[in-house]
């Protein structure tokens, strides 16, 4: 038995620093941005931003520019990780996770199927799961009930 899903908040309006986010990333030419809204799904954050940049030094200025927008508006990141190897940056805003990856990066960890909508994510792979099983068998008693001649039943009985 599955526990049933938290239900997810209502969508909202991008708050100011989504907002902020987003522009600083179009104007790095950040490829393929995608805004989850985790609310309902995590406590931590209330979006996570992805994005892709096309070389690792790319990714790194993204990322840069990405916290220097932030401290602009007197917004402090909580951390950053991975810089120094480039392939795949996270700058933590609190309210907002972005990450900034390698394209082969971005496709190998698919953290947006991650953070789907959980009935969505789980119908697909039970679907898949009974795919690749084939078809199901029927249970030993009733192959044997199959085997058995039924006897007709009486009126009187």
């Amino acid at each position: 038995m599955s526990k049933p899903a938290r239900p997810r908040r209502p969508a909202r309006r991008q708050s100011a620093l989504q907002t902020l986010v987003i522009a600083a990333l179009d104007e790095m030419k950040a490829v393929n941005i995608k805004v989850l809204d985790v609310r309902g799904l995590t406590d931590f954050a209330d979006a996570m931003v992805i994005a892709s940049g096309n070389s690792d030094r790319h990714v790194r200025a993204i990322a840069q520019h990405v916290v220097d927008r932030a401290r602009e508006q007197q917004r402090r990141p909580m951390g950053v990780e991975g810089g120094s190897d480039g392939e795949w940056v996270l700058v933590d805003l609190q309210d907002v996770v972005v990450h900034v990856m390698l394209p082969r990066v971005r496709e190998f960890y698919a953290i947006e199927q991650l953070w789907e909508q959980p009935s969505v994510a789980a119908s697909t792979a039970a679907t898949a799961a009974t795919a690749a099983a084939g078809p199901a068998r029927p249970s030993a008693g009733a192959r044997k009930a199959a085997r058995r001649p039924r006897r007709a039943r009486s009126a009187t009985q």
